[in-house]
């Protein structure tokens, strides 16, 4: 069986939580945020020290509720998701698999995260993303697919035309990625944008730029699974949604 690691993201301030604590920590029905990432990642087959928390803002705080049994980088200055994910490329290394997950996602499932994963081992991809169809893809990144159905590219809704913006399939956010791939598409980002990151889906550019493998996606089932929380009203939806899931 391939190695199953996960890079999960939890370095975030949360400015729009209005609040102290670290977004990552704060809780959805009395249990932190990242807990949920971390069991997820759990259920898709990463064990607990193959689990490494990228963290920044109110660091120690993450560690005290994350606990010991998971690694942890630091990514001291906040440089865009790219940056975040180099920030752990020793954790990642070469063998087996890396997913990379967020910290702020509550409601994806382990069920979710294992599905993704035995799709990216089935279809032997470089990378597989996690996409979903939404009613509304205002301000998401968009999933561009040639004739056939396959996966072309991501563009951001700034860059996308009328008709990119039409499309209704987005970028979730998660993925799964070999991690010899990952490790190498990550020594050669670069930060040329407006805003001087590093952007995990320029990885993807690479990637296909380089012939370094397949890239494929999997549409969610349940879209809101990959709902981030990055507000106390989308926390308080984020409570609701499990609550019902709960009583199902």
């Amino acid at each position: 069986m391939e190695r199953v690691k996960a890079v999960i993201l939890a370095a975030g301030k949360g400015t729009r939580m209005k609040s102290d604590l670290p977004k990552v920590i704060h809780t959805v029905l009395g249990k932190p945020m990242v807990l949920y990432s971390i069991e997820a990642a759990k259920e898709a087959g990463a064990a607990l020290s193959d689990i490494c928390l990228v963290i920044g803002h109110g660091a120690e705080q993450v560690k005290e509720v994350a606990g010991t049994d998971v690694n942890y980088v630091l990514q001291e200055e906040q440089l865009g998701t790219g940056h975040a994910v180099r920030c752990a490329s020793e954790f990642i290394g070469t063998d087996g698999i890396t997913m990379v997950l967020c910290g702020d996602t509550p409601l994806i499932t382990g069920r979710t995260l294992k599905e993704l994963v035995d799709t990216h081992l089935q279809e032997k991809n470089a990378i597989t993303v996690l996409t979903a169809i939404v009613d509304d893809p205002t301000g998401y990144g968009r999933i561009i697919k040639d004739r056939w159905g396959k996966f072309d590219k991501i563009v951001e809704q700034k860059d996308a035309s009328p008709g990119e913006q039409r499309v209704d399939e987005i970028n979730a956010g998660m993925y799964v990625f070999n991690s010899e791939v990952l490790t190498r598409a990550l020594s050669m980002l670069k930060n040329q944008n407006s805003q001087g990151e590093y952007y995990l889906t320029d990885t993807i550019e690479i990637v296909k730029a380089y012939g370094m493998g397949q890239v494929s996606t999997m549409i969610v089932k349940d879209v809101d699974e990959t709902r981030g929380v990055n507000s106390q009203e989308q926390l308080k939806e984020a409570e609701e949604i499990l609550k019902n899931r709960q009583q199902a």
